[in-house]
């Protein structure tokens, strides 16, 4: 496998894991405002929801990592094919 081809291989990884991450970050947005709606008059699941304010503050900091790699790694891409 060349440069180019392993390049193309690690883009569709980090889109995948991009995506994967979005998936957690939908879910855990929806659970707090869910917990919010349906059972803020429980202590033992507000201390869940802050739980799930911290995976989602990491799940968007690790997307954001995924996502800057990606797009270095898109830019070698769009480079190799150039020359």
């Amino acid at each position: 496998m060349n440069k180019l081809e392993t390049l193309k291989s690690a883009v569709e990884a980090r889109n995948a894991e991009v995506a994967d991450y979005q998936i957690n970050i939908d879910n855990y947005e929806r659970a707090i405002a869910k917990i919010d709606q349906e059972h803020a008059d429980k202590p033992e699941i507000l201390k869940f929801k802050d739980q799930l304010i911290g995976l989602l503050d990491s799940s968007k900091t690790e997307q954001l990592k995924a996502i800057i790699i990606r797009d270095v790694i898109a830019d070698q891409i769009i480079e190799l094919e150039a020359s």
